[in-house]
């Protein structure tokens, strides 16, 4: 009667042992596959390019890191001579013009409107620099800056720039709606640090995503935002600026310091 119980509770362990070794094996090739699934994405989500997961949600690559296709001087037919692809990053070299830009130089935009959308890419500046992305531009005989016509998400090294003292609250600081509203929690890198950005456009609605915080919302076109326009500097420049218009291009400022871009897509909405 031992010796059965015995062979019994020996038998029960053995499978229960088996049972346990089986299920740990599972888990382990689970973990290994999640593991390889992450580090293929990992291995196809290189700078400048998209994932076959983005491909499939509707994103389009605006820079390859190799050309300027697409993009263009703001009134002009030809990409400026004095921006530069270097290191698979676009680039603008400083030329201590300020906002006047380079002379071979200026703002640039791409060549295709966009009305409902949602866009990405990363900048960096040197120590002092200023610059900006600009979204929903329009562009005319009439205008010389993009900036007359779009709302701009600021670029800037908030330690040394003066614009960071400037405005008020901090609406100049980097990832603020420029003059109009702060980025908060204000979360920039510091000079010479790459930072990740997001405009999202719907239907009047904008939001701005810095380091993976929201740190802007606004809402186009109502009341509220012609109280808060008429409180910023636009009106004395461009009494029309209110009007933003409903599609419009994406542009990037040449305001005379160094700055570079990159992994620069988006996807419409």
């Amino acid at each position: 009667m031992k010796k059965s119980f015995y062979a019994f509770v020996a038998a029960a362990f053995i499978v229960f042992a088996c049972d346990n070794a089986k299920k740990e094996s599972t888990e382990e090739t689970e973990n290994v596959d999640t593991t390889m699934v992450a580090e293929k994405e990992m291995e196809e989500a290189q700078p400048n390019t998209l994932t076959e997961s983005e491909k499939e949600e509707g994103w389009k690559l605006l820079f390859d890191g190799e050309s300027a296709d697409n993009w263009r001087g703001y009134g002009k037919e030809d990409f400026p001579s004095d921006w530069k692809i270097e290191d698979g990053k676009l680039y603008m070299s400083a030329s201590g013009r300020g906002e006047a830009g380079s002379e071979e130089g200026g703002d640039i935009l791409y060549d295709e409107k966009f009305q409902n959308f949602h866009l990405k890419l990363d900048w960096k500046v040197s120590e002092g620099g200023n610059s900006g992305i600009f979204y929903l531009g329009q562009e005319s005989d009439e205008l010389d800056f993009i900036w007359k016509t779009a709302p701009e998400m600021q670029i800037l090294d908030n330690e040394r720039h003066p614009d960071a003292m400037l405005g008020k609250d901090g609406n100049r600081k980097a990832g603020s709606l420029y003059d109009i509203y702060p980025a908060k929690p204000q979360n920039a890198k510091p000079a010479g640090e790459w930072n990740s950005v997001e405009i999202i456009v719907y239907n009047g609605t904008v939001v701005h995503k810095q380091n993976g915080e929201t740190v802007v919302e606004y809402h186009l076109w109502t009341p509220q935002w012609e109280k808060d326009v008429a409180a910023s500097k636009f009106p004395e420049l461009n009494p029309d600026w209110v009007n933003v218009a409903k599609e419009g291009y994406i542009g990037l400022q040449d305001h005379g310091d160094d700055v570079w871009f990159k992994n620069i897509k988006i996807k419409e909405l």
